[in-house]
């Protein structure tokens, strides 16, 4: 990992065990999924996007939560030679701000952290088939809008950027962002 990856991580990290710590006695766990769509630059196609997060959120406004999302298999290149796929992967720690709208149950939400996104490529000609992946630390987010059933329960739309990943199949520095609608219980 890179000098400036490792500070950011200590950085995030204590600012989370601090916040915590402050907030002990306000915090709220919960989980979820969310499904959408992945745009990689320069693939072919867009990806179905699917995945889940656990949060807490310490405060009514801060919190943290971990994500997992991953891609179908979509065409990353198509020829009358053969064709490539890829698939993308991304988990990552992020730190939460939410905005309650006073006097209804919509917020705003944002979120930054530090995502491992990964990009899998597979080769699908006739005379050559392989498979590589490339793979890279950043910084990633997104902002969206909530809405809570109750206090129990909450649905967002969300737009969501990842860390780039460097030097895929020649075509340097490839950047993913999606669209995201998530469902979430609160415990």
């Amino acid at each position: 990992m890179k000098l400036l990856q490792k500070s950011l991580l200590a950085l995030a990290a204590g600012s989370l065990l601090t916040v915590g710590a402050q907030a002990a006695v306000n915090v709220q766990p919960y989980i979820g999924a969310k499904v959408g769509y992945y745009d990689l630059d320069d693939a072919k196609d867009e990806a179905l996007s699917y995945g889940g997060y656990l949060g807490l959120q310490l405060t009514p406004e801060v919190g943290v939560e971990a994500e997992y999302i991953t891609t179908k298999k979509e065409d990353f290149e198509k020829n009358a030679v053969g064709r490539k796929e890829y698939k993308g992967e991304s988990y990552g720690l992020f730190a939460t701000y939410k905005y309650n709208i006073t006097g209804s149950d919509l917020y705003a939400k944002g979120r930054l952290g530090v995502a491992r996104h990964k990009i899998k490529i597979e080769d699908k000609a006739v005379s050559y088939r392989g498979k590589r992946s490339k793979y890279d630390t950043g910084i990633g987010g997104g902002l969206g809008f909530g809405y809570n059933f109750g206090s129990n329960a909450a649905v967002e739309l969300a737009y969501e950027w990842y860390p780039k990943v460097d030097r895929i199949e020649n075509r340097g520095d490839l950047r993913a962002e999606g669209v995201t609608l998530g469902a979430h219980f609160k415990f």
